[in-house]
């Protein structure tokens, strides 16, 4: 018996991979297919995946082809399939020509050619494409631009800053460049805000009246009033808002806070979160506070461990007395069991790490934590301590739109942020007399 084995992640299954694997059939008498687990795509950088792994699995069982389906999670598990299954050929298309040769010590190597004309990123550009514009402050909006080319179902397609003259490289590369947001609007599907915070209702509710879909950095709006009026204005017109707070879509985060949540270090008592910076955000005119800069980053971790129901907070701040604006916060927010203390700063320079303490162990994050790819769960007994470390592309901008391209398609914006926590964001900006 000839035994064939081949890899894919099997994405929107279309002609192309049935015609592939029906290419690797012939080569033998037992056909086994390997489908790629989701982390194990994030991990290679595949982020435009659209079906869970147990819808790939289910479309390639219907086709009737493989023998056998079993699941890829980790890298150089294809040497050890090919022992353990006793494999004779390994095949993959050709577009991998010369890659998997190292695998001919363990097995006979095919490639096979590929259907043309058809792919998974066409079909995925096809389905989702979303004409998105970008405003706000300039040299992150290139930075966002840069990660946009890798996320298929995205297309930028207009760019409004304060001057003309602000972000003149990327005029040649963006169709529609204005100073005009009302014009902007007019010509896109969806828009991401990285404005001011000061602006963020007014442009929000503009971009939600036009019947356009958001994506806006932290806070929404600075007052929890303002932040429900748009996510119910968002209900009403059946319009995704989303918060644009990147480190909520990060792997390794999503994977620690499961960690937390299974038990791993016992109860929670306490969460520690910096971030500080040398430098500030400039909206041309005006300039961000501490708080404005970095508290939802912050309190992210605090509210998505501890919850929002805290009994009362503390705060203390610094102001640049010329500017008013805080360069300095301390907030610390008591729990009926626990408590947790943010620190942000413009201007002052700190250790960005993120300390989670339990009844049986702590989880410790190293700076900087809020774009993290490791982390670490600590114990009494240093021989039980664990690592875990999940590949980031990016700074995670990528993966944010990743999520927020299949909520306009799927209608399910509040799976990474709660619109409690948006909404307590703005609740503890609008408390905090010194921004």
């Amino acid at each position: 018996m000839v035994k064939v084995i081949t890899y894919g992640t099997y994405d929107l299954l279309h002609y192309g991979h049935i015609r592939l694997l029906e290419r690797a059939r012939e080569l033998g008498d037992y056909l086994i297919v390997g489908v790629t687990a989701d982390d194990f795509d994030r991990i290679r950088g595949k982020i435009n995946v659209q079906q869970s792994l147990e819808d790939r699995v289910a479309a390639i069982q219907a086709t009737g082809i493989p023998d056998k389906i079993i699941i890829e999670e980790y890298e150089g598990q294809k040497i050890d399939d090919i022992r353990k299954y006793g494999i004779d050929i390994f095949a993959v298309g050709s577009d991998w020509t010369g890659y998997f040769d190292y695998l001919n010590e363990y097995c006979k190597v095919v490639y096979l050619p590929r259907t043309e004309g058809v792919s998974s990123s066409a079909i995925r550009a096809d389905r989702s494409a979303l004409k998105l514009g970008m405003v706000g402050y300039a040299p992150y909006l290139k930075k966002f631009y840069n990660e946009s080319v890798y996320v298929n179902a995205i297309d930028i397609a207009g760019l409004c800053v304060p001057s003309p003259d602000v972000l003149p490289e990327l005029e040649k590369e963006i169709e529609y460049y204005t100073i005009d947001y009302e014009n902007l609007l007019n010509r896109v599907d969806a828009v991401y805000i990285h404005s001011h915070p000061s602006l963020h209702y007014s442009q929000i509710k503009s971009a939600l009246l036009h019947c356009r879909h958001v994506l806006c950095e932290s806070p929404l709006a600075l007052s929890r009033a303002e932040c429900e009026e748009l996510f119910n204005l968002a209900e009403k017109k059946n319009l995704v808002l989303m918060e644009a707070n990147r480190t909520a879509y990060i792997t390794a985060y999503a994977r620690m806070l499961l960690l937390i949540k299974g038990g791993k270090i016992g109860r929670v008592v306490s969460v520690d979160a910096t971030c500080t910076s040398l430098t500030s955000l400039s909206n041309c005119t005006k300039m961000w506070g501490a708080l404005e800069a970095w508290g939802p980053t912050t309190m992210l971790p605090v509210f998505q461990i501890l919850g929002t129901n805290y009994l009362e907070t503390k705060c203390f701040t610094l102001k640049d007395n010329s500017t008013g604006d805080d360069y300095f916060t301390k907030i610390d927010f008591f729990y009926p069991n626990a408590a947790a203390t943010i620190k942000v700063g413009t201007g002052v320079k700190s250790e960005g790490e993120l300390v989670v303490s339990g009844t049986e162990g702590y989880i410790y994050v190293p700076a900087p934590w809020w774009k993290t790819d490791y982390f670490e769960i600590r114990y009494e007994n240093p021989a039980n301590n664990k690592r875990y470390f999940y590949q980031l592309e990016g700074e995670g901008i990528r993966y944010e739109l990743v999520a927020f391209a299949n909520a306009t398609r799927d209608g399910n914006p509040d799976y990474y942020i709660s619109r409690e926590i948006s909404m307590k964001f703005a609740e503890i900006m609008e408390r905090n007399p010194d921004i």
